[in-house]
C-alpha cells in the first residue's frame, strides 16, 4: 500500500515540515469531500472558510503584519500540496495570492499598512483583469471620480475566485485612458458575481462573469498599472503550473491505490493479481515520475521567482535581470509540466481497465482539469521565447496581454 505521507523530494526549506504541518489535516479533509463535489458541481465554500481560519490565505504575509512570513518556494509547495486534494482551489485562490505579492512590492507610501493587516485577519481578494470583447492594449472598464473617491464601470470574465472573495482586485483605465488597477469591496450592491464558467475543466473555480455598475472604490485603493509587481507575469503562470504538479501528484496517489485494490487481473497479464503485474507497476511507476517531475522543476522555477523578490525588495542593481530569468524558468517549465501530467492523466487508464471509466471514481477530472489549466498562456509562444533566449540571449519581454487587434 502507499504511505499515508509520501516522498516527493526534498523540502524547499528547513521550516517546511512546521509551516505544512499546520494545513495538512486541512488537505485531508478537503481531499475526502473533492469527488463528491466534482460529481455534483457543489462549490468549495466550505474548504476555502477551513483555509482561511487556519491562516492559508496569510501564508506571504510577513509576521510583523500577522502572517506566516513564507517563502515564495514554500508557497508553491504547499499550493502543490493543497492541489492534490483539490486543483480548484489553488487557482481559486490564484488572484488572492497575486494580490498579496502587489502589496509586498507597493511603492505607494501607507498601502502595506492599510492592507497586510487584514490579509493576516483571514480576507481574500478575487481577480477581475480579462475581458473578452477588450482590446489588446488596454479595457473598457473604467474608473471615474465620485463622491466618495471613485466609481467603478465593467465587465469582467475569468473572474476566479470573486465568488469566494471579500475584495476583489480590478484592472481598469481612468476616463482619460491611463491604465489602474483597484480593490473593490465584493459585498456592495454596484458588484454581481455570476458563476457561469462553462468550461469542461476546473469547474468549481468560480472563473466566470463580475459586473461592476458604479460600485465604490476608496481614494486610496486605485493605484497606477506601473505598481503592479514585476514578476507578476511568471507568479501567475506558476500557481497553474504548482496546481498541475499537484493534479500529477493526485492522478499517483488515486491510480497507486486503485491498482492495490484492485482483485480482477486478465488472463493474458503476468500476475494473479494487477499489484504483481510488473506492466501494471511500470505505469504507475511512470505516472509517479511524471509527478515527482512536475513539481521538481517548478520549485526550480520557484526558487529563481523568490530571487527576483529579494533582488526588488533590496533593489538591487540586477533585479529586473532576475525577473527575466525567473520568467524564463517559468517558461522552461511551463513547456515540460502540462504534457507530463496530461499524459499521467491518460495512461492511468491504462493501469486498471473500463471500471476506472465510473462516475464515482471522477478519474478523468484529472484530464479535464490538467487540460484546463495547460490551455493558459500557450506553450507555443513559451517555446519560442526560450529558443530565442538560446540562440540569441534574448531576454523575455517584460508583460503580455491578450485581446482584440487595433
Amino acid at each position: 500500500m502507499t504511505d499515508t505521507l509520501p516522498y516527493w523530494g526534498i523540502a524547499p526549506s528547513d521550516d517546511y515540515e512546521r509551516l505544512a504541518a499546520r494545513f495538512r489535516p486541512i488537505f485531508t479533509r478537503i481531499a475526502a469531500g473533492a469527488i463528491e463535489r466534482e460529481n455534483t458541481r457543489t462549490l468549495p465554500h466550505e474548504p476555502i472558510h477551513w483555509l482561511k481560519e487556519a491562516g492559508f490565505s496569510a501564508l506571504r504575509v510577513p509576521i510583523a503584519y500577522g502572517g506566516l512570513g513564507a517563502t515564495l518556494p514554500e508557497l508553491f509547495a504547499l499550493l502543490i500540496e493543497l492541489a492534490t486534494a483539490d486543483s480548484n482551489i489553488p487557482q481559486a485562490l490564484r488572484g488572492h495570492f497575486a494580490l498579496v505579492e502587489d502589496i509586498l512590492n507597493t511603492q505607494v507610501a501607507g498601502r502595506r499598512e492599510k492592507w497586510l493587516p487584514r490579509f493576516a485577519q483571514g480576507e481574500i481578494a478575487g481577480n477581475a483583469w480579462t475581458e473578452l470583447d477588450a482590446k489588446i492594449t488596454g479595457f473598457s472598464t473604467t474608473f471615474f471620480p465620485a463622491r466618495h473617491g471613485w466609481a467603478l464601470n465593467g465587465t469582467k470574465f475569468y473572474t476566479t475566485g470573486s465568488l469566494f472573495a471579500d475584495w476583489i482586485h480590478v484592472g481598469g483605465v481612468l476616463e482619460n485612458g491611463d491604465p489602474v488597477s483597484g480593490i473593490v469591496n465584493r459585498n456592495q450592491p454596484g458588484v454581481e458575481v455570476v458563476d457561469d464558467w462553462d468550461g469542461f475543466g476546473q469547474t468549481l473555480t468560480a472563473s466566470g462573469t463580475t459586473i461592476f455598475s458604479q460600485a465604490a472604490v476608496e481614494q486610496d485603493d486605485v493605484v497606477t498599472d506601473d505598481d503592479r509587481f514585476k514578476y507578476s507575469q511568471g507568479f501567475y503562470q506558476l500557481i497553474q503550473l504548482a496546481t498541475l504538479a499537484g493534479i500529477g501528484r493526485a492522478i499517483t496517489n488515486e491510480g497507486a491505490l486503485a491498482v492495490a485494490r484492485r482483485q480482477r487481473a486478465y488472463s493474458n497479464g503476468n500476475a494473479p493479481y494487477p499489484r504483481q503485474d510488473p506492466q501494471v507497476l511500470q505505469i504507475i511507476g511512470q505516472i509517479r515520475a511524471a509527478a515527482y517531475g512536475a513539481g521538481a522543476v517548478a520549485l526550480q522555477a520557484a526558487r529563481t521567482v523568490q530571487k527576483a523578490y529579494e533582488a526588488l525588495q533590496t533593489q538591487a542593481a540586477d533585479a529586473d535581470y532576475w525577473v527575466a530569468l525567473g520568467e524564463l524558468d517559468v517558461a522552461q517549465a511551463h513547456t515540460l509540466i502540462p504534457g507530463q501530467v496530461l499524459n499521467a492523466a491518460a495512461s492511468l487508464f491504462d493501469a486498471l481497465g473500463a471500471s476506472a471509466l465510473r462516475k464515482e471514481n471522477s478519474f478523468d477530472r484529472h484530464w479535464r482539469n490538467a487540460r484546463a489549466l495547460a490551455s493558459h498562456n500557450p506553450r507555443i509562444y513559451k517555446e519560442r521565447i526560450i529558443g530565442d533566449y538560446a540562440v540569441n540571449g534574448a531576454l523575455p519581454p517584460e508583460q503580455w496581454r491578450i485581446g482584440r487587434p487595433e
